[in-house]
């Protein structure tokens, strides 16, 4: 099993103005991801706009991300779902497209039980024999997998490998960190909590802001792992308002407005998300001014 650190860029999905994936656009993040010194990608995530594309397209896009990363880096699809048959579906998929690695959002609107969660993730492992990070966002699935049940799972599904952490509870990451065996990863799903996770034990994070930044969040992580904190803060603080800035209105509208700012893709979304508020995004183009990269 392959043991995930560092920073991992939960990418964005590029459409062209007919509503296409912007497969060219899609071809240069990767490389642009992967020439910063990222050290992962997933795509098909929250931030990749996976609940708006159907087989074809999730097919398509991590067939992709796999070609152009050509072996130089892990892909980690996403592929949850809060039907069981369809998650393992996607994970078909994306080990077809040659994924390394599946990262699976914990069943949202259903509530499962810590029973159905390890059942959900069993069936997944039964059906697909790849590393698999357990996802916990309490904010887009409505409830919180607690320290127990994510150690439960890891205990009962062995390829269930880490855990990304969006609870935004340190306490419970912490819990998971004290008492998961020494290989399991547990990564932060918040930008901005990625420094006191790591300080805490925690090996990485799946980032939203290394679409715009990947070098430097790549260096932030980096700087952690080797012990390196004055130069880890540094670079915290510095991005913090980025980090921050990312989240004023629902992922991944910022963020894919900044990278359109930054020329990298066009400013395109799929229903329900559409274009920022005008308020919003000139406090972002103010930001993303400040750091220079517009």
């Amino acid at each position: 099993m392959k043991k995930f650190t560092g920073a991992i860029t939960a990418l964005v999905t590029p459409f062209l103005e007919n509503g296409l994936v912007d497969v060219e656009a899609l071809k240069k993040l990767v490389e642009n991801q992967i020439k910063n010194g990222i050290n992962g990608i997933v795509p098909c995530g929250t931030t990749g706009e996976a609940v708006t594309l159907d087989l074809d397209e999730y097919r398509l896009v991590v067939e992709t991300v796999v070609r152009e990363s050509n072996g130089r880096i892990p892909i980690i699809a996403g592929a949850g779902s809060n039907d069981t048959h369809k998650a393992v579906i996607f994970s078909q998929i994306a080990k077809e497209a040659g994924a390394d690695a599946l990262l699976h959002v914990t069943p949202y609107y259903n509530k499962p039980t810590p029973k159905g969660l390890v059942a959900h993730f069993k069936a997944v492992a039964d059906a697909v024999d790849l590393p698999i990070i357990l996802y916990n966002v309490p904010g887009r699935t409505g409830s919180n997998v607690s320290a127990e049940t994510t150690l439960r799972v890891a205990r009962e599904v062995p390829q269930v490998v880490g855990a990304k952490e969006a609870s935004g509870n340190l306490g419970q990451m912490m819990e998971i960190i004290k008492d998961a065996s020494e290989d399991f990863c547990v990564l932060s799903g918040d930008d901005a909590l990625t420094l006191p996770l790591m300080g805490a034990g925690g090996v990485g994070i799946i980032s939203v802001a290394s679409n715009e930044i990947p070098k430097e969040m790549s260096d932030l992580t980096q700087s952690a792992l080797a012990g390196d904190f004055k130069k880890a803060r540094k670079l915290h603080y510095e991005w913090l308002d980025l980090m921050n800035i990312n989240f004023i209105e629902s992922n991944p509208i910022p963020v894919k407005t900044a990278l359109s700012l930054m020329g990298q893709i066009k400013e395109v979304f799929r229903l329900p998300l559409v274009s920022m508020e005008d308020k919003n995004k000139e406090k972002l183009r103010e930001v993303l001014k400040s750091h220079k990269l517009i």
